[in-house]
C-alpha cells in the first residue's frame, strides 16, 4: 500500500514560458549543436510541465514477494519511448537514473543516460533553471533519505543515435565522454528531430554510488525504498492524471549500474520488487543486448528460488536474505 498521498512540492510550468524565461544553457558546443536541431529558431512549446519533489515512503511491513515477474516485460534495446500499454487511459513513465543533485551535469561535456534524455527533453535544462532561479531544493537525495523528483508532460524534440555507426563517422558511438570528442558535423548528423514533439513523463531517482565489496543489508534497504517511492509516486501521479485509477507503466533498465558501478542483478531485482509492491501494471526493463537480458533472467530465477519460497516474510527478513547471498559492488564505467 503506497503510504504518501502528496509530494512534499508540486509545481506546475507552461513550457513555452519556461522556455523564454529560464532557457537551457549548455556548456559544450555539441550540446548546443543537438538544441539547434530540436529547438531551431522561432519553434514554439506546447503544454504543461509539473514538477513534484516526494518523500521516501515506508516501505510494506509484512511482504508478498510471489508472481512478481509477472508482469515484467524484457526488451533488449534502449529506450525508444514508444507506449506499450493499449488501454487509451494507461499512464506510462521512464526512469531518469538521476544524480542526487538533479539533472546536475546536463550543461556539462557528458552524454550519460541523464545528460541524453535532457538533451533529448531541453525543457528539462530550462526546469532546472527555474528551480534554482526560484531557490527550490532540487535534490533527489537529501540528508541520506531518497526524495526522488517526477516530471510529467516534457516534450521530447529530438533523438540521439549514439551507437555505433563508421559511416556517420562515429565508430565507436557518442554515448559518455566520446560525445565531447565528437566533430559537430558527427553530432548533427545523428540528431533526429521529432515533430511534432513527443510527451514524457519521468522519474528521477538516483541510486548509491561507488561502494565497495559486498552490499550490506541497510544500503539494499536504501535501493529498495528509493525504487518503492519512485514507482508509488508515479502511480499517484498517474491517478492526479487520469482523474480515477488507471494502467501505469515504467519503463527502466540497469538504474545504477554504469557510472555509479552497482550490480546488475541486483539492481534488476530490486526493481522487479519495488514494482510489484507499488502495484505498477508493467514494468519494461529495457536490457541494452544479449548480456543485460542474461542479468535480467538471473535475477527472475532468484527471486523465484531465493526470495519467493519463504512466505509470509517481512522486509526485515527479506533485505537480510538478499544480504547474505553476498552481491558485490563493481565499478564505474567511467560515462
Amino acid at each position: 500500500m503506497i503510504s504518501n498521498s502528496e509530494p512534499l512540492q508540486r509545481l506546475t510550468f507552461d513550457t513555452q514560458r519556461l522556455m523564454t524565461d529560464h532557457p537551457p544553457l549548455w556548456g559544450h558546443p555539441n550540446k548546443k549543436v543537438v538544441f539547434d536541431v530540436s529547438c531551431p529558431a522561432g519553434c514554439s512549446h506546447k503544454g504543461r510541465l509539473v514538477y513534484s519533489r516526494w518523500k521516501a515512503m515506508a516501505l510494506p511491513k509484512e511482504i508478498d514477494s510471489r508472481n512478481t515477474g509477472g508482469r515484467v516485460e524484457a526488451r533488449e534495446d534502449v529506450y525508444d519511448y514508444a507506449p506499450v500499454l493499449t488501454n487509451a487511459k494507461g499512464v506510462e513513465w521512464h526512469v531518469n537514473f538521476a544524480d542526487p543533485h538533479l539533472f546536475v551535469a546536463y550543461r556539462s561535456p557528458l552524454l550519460a543516460q541523464d545528460e541524453m534524455q535532457v538533451c533529448e527533453h531541453p525543457a528539462l535544462g530550462a526546469l532546472k533553471e527555474a528551480l534554482q532561479a526560484g531557490g527550490h531544493v532540487t535534490l533527489t537525495v537529501e540528508q541520506g533519505m531518497p526524495t526522488p523528483v517526477l516530471v510529467a508532460g516534457v516534450e521530447r524534440r529530438c533523438a540521439m543515435a549514439t551507437g555505433p555507426n563508421a559511416a556517420e563517422g562515429r565508430p565507436r558511438g557518442l554515448y559518455g565522454n566520446r560525445f565531447a570528442q565528437a566533430p559537430p558535423d558527427v553530432v548533427r548528423r545523428a540528431i533526429r528531430s521529432i515533430d511534432p514533439p513527443t510527451v514524457t513523463n519521468l522519474i528521477a531517482m538516483a541510486a548509491p554510488a561507488c561502494g565497495y565489496g559486498k552490499y550490506d543489508r541497510e544500503t539494499i534497504e536504501n535501493i529498495l525504498v528509493t525504487a518503492y517511492t519512485g514507482f508509488g509516486a508515479a502511480m499517484l501521479e498517474s491517478r492526479r492524471m487520469a482523474g480515477e485509477p488507471c494502467p501505469v507503466a515504467v519503463h527502466t533498465g540497469f538504474w545504477g549500474c554504469g557510472a555509479f558501478g552497482g550490480h546488475r542483478v541486483l539492481m534488476a531485482m530490486l526493481q522487479i520488487l519495488a514494482a510489484h509492491w507499488a502495484g505498477l501494471d508493467r514494468l519494461v526493463f529495457h536490457t541494452f543486448d544479449a548480456a543485460g537480458t542474461a542479468a535480467l533472467d538471473e535475477a527472475w530465477n532468484l527471486l523465484a528460488t531465493e526470495i519467493a519460497g519463504n512466505m509470509p516474510q517481512t522486509t526485515r527478513e527479506l533485505t537480510d536474505r538478499l544480504a547474505h547471498i553476498g552481491f558485490e559492488w563493481g565499478v564505474s564505467d567511467g560515462n
